[in-house]
Formats: structure tokens, sequence, C-alpha cells
């Protein structure tokens, strides 16, 4: 089977491994190829992490997207320094108190940082269980339970990469089921592919995204990038403004203060 070979798969490095599932959270693979090793470069551990002001890792998630992640990654370095004495902790409880990892990071970091026994299931691995292993769509608990059970002791970090290559490059949401290595044992495949798609009603399988272009999220991108920009001063919003209009704008700039990102200044914004 076809293997990926992402950077964050060269190292076993805690710090490293969660600053990249963290990326890839909600951003695709590629983009974060390119900002893993550039975000390090500057923010090599958690203690650097936490020496720096909110405002420079906000600033070097240029390009990343949904910057609510850089605030609690920037949360989580400091809560790692003050309570774990800058290590990130080994157990799952712990991960999952630290501002933005929940379930599936914690057990990512676990089992590519720490190599435990246990499964991660995201969007891709989740189609796999529902067509090849189940045969039908399954509750995110009944697709947590069915991967745990598949993962053979000893093969946590190898096992969940390959599922996750797996789901990525051949059971994907349109699948490529010819030449597939599964396709002999696939309950979806041996019941003549039936609809529906099992990992279409699958808790956890993607939906498509609103376009990009015109949507809330580009002018939370703009409203940044203005106030990157112009950091360490605040930033006119006259030209998003403009475009966008008054009443649009200052909601988004409403709920970019609320999420801790920016502050406002009379007319103007800039980075907290």
């Amino acid at each position: 089977m076809v293997q990926r070979d992402l950077p964050w798969r060269h190292t076993r490095d805690p710090w490293e491994v969660l600053v990249a599932e963290v990326m890839l959270q909600q951003t695709q693979v590629a983009r974060v190829a390119e900002a893993w090793p550039r975000f390090l470069e500057e923010f090599p551990t958690p203690a650097a992490c936490a020496r720096r002001p909110q405002r420079d890792v906000v600033a070097a998630w240029e390009g990343m997207g949904y910057h609510r992640r850089a605030v609690a990654l920037h949360r989580a370095a400091l809560e790692i320094v003050e309570r774990f004495g800058g290590v990130v902790p080994d157990d799952e409880a712990s991960l999952e108190s630290l501002p933005g990892v929940g379930p599936y990071t914690a057990r990512a970091v676990l089992a590519f940082a720490f190599e435990r026994d246990v499964a991660v299931v995201d969007t891709n691995v989740a189609r796999i269980l529902a067509r090849a292993i189940a045969g039908e769509a399954l509750t995110q608990r009944a697709a947590q339970t069915l991967a745990d059970n598949l993962v053979v002791p000893g093969t946590g970090w190898a096992h969940n990469q390959a599922m996750l290559d797996f789901g990525a490059l051949t059971c994907r949401a349109e699948p490529r089921c010819d030449g597939c290595a599964l396709r002999r044992s696939c309950r979806w495949a041996r019941a003549d592919f039936v609809e529906p798609d099992p990992a279409r009603t699958t808790a956890g399988t993607a939906r498509p995204q609103a376009p990009f272009k015109g949507s809330d999220r580009e002018v939370r991108g703009q409203l940044l990038a203005r106030a990157r920009a112009s950091a360490p001063r605040a930033a006119s919003l006259d030209d998003v403004t403009a475009t966008f209009g008054h009443a649009r704008v200052q909601r988004l700039v409403d709920a970019l203060v609320a999420d801790g990102l920016i502050v406002r200044t009379g007319k103007r914004v800039a980075l907290k």
C-alpha cells in the first residue's frame, strides 16, 4: 500500500506531534506540511511557545485558517509549562484537559508520539470501518470500539498510519475500489455496493464545506490579515467594511474579540 511521506511521521517528539495534530484538525495535509516546520522553528518547545505573547503565535498561524486553534495551542503550551513542568503529558485524561485537545487529538498524540496501542478515528478511518469492516453505518462510539479492537498489540503507530493513508488515498469519499487490497473482504463490496453508502451516514465522516469565496471565513481571514500586517499597531477596517458591509464586519469583529484573537480600539483592531 502507498504510504504518504509526511514530515511529522519522522518524529516522536510529543510537542511536535501535538502541533501537527492541532494544525491537521481543520486544514489540508499539504498546507500543514508547509506550515508545520516553519512554526516549529519559532516555537520548538512548549516553553518557547509559552514565553511568547499570543499575538506572535497567531501571526505564525498565517495561511492556516481557524485561528482559534492558535489561541488554544498557546494556552495549551502555558498549561504544559505550568502544570506538567514543560513536558507534554502521556495519558489521555491529561491530554484532553489541555485547551484545544479533544479525544481524537489526545489519542493521536498517544499513538504517534508515545506509540501506544490506541486507535485514532478521523473521517478517513470512519469510512473504512463503515464500508469494509462493519458494512453498515456506525455511531461514533461503535466506530471507536471497532477501531480499538482492530489494533494488534505493539502496532499502534504503524496501524494508525496505515489506516489514515488507506482512507485518504483509496477508501475516499468517492472510493477507488478497483485494485483495492480489501476488495475481497470488504463487506460493502461483497454486498454489491448496495446503496446508501454506509459511510455517508456514519458519525464523523466529512460533509461538503460551503464555498470559501464570500463566506464569513473569508471575511474573518481578511480581518485577521489586516491586524497581522499592522502589528503591533491597530489596523483600519475601512476597506474590508467597504467590501463586505458595516453590519457584517462588526458582527465578525465581535466574534473574533470573543474568540480572544483580536482587541478593538475604537474603529480599529489589533492582534491580542
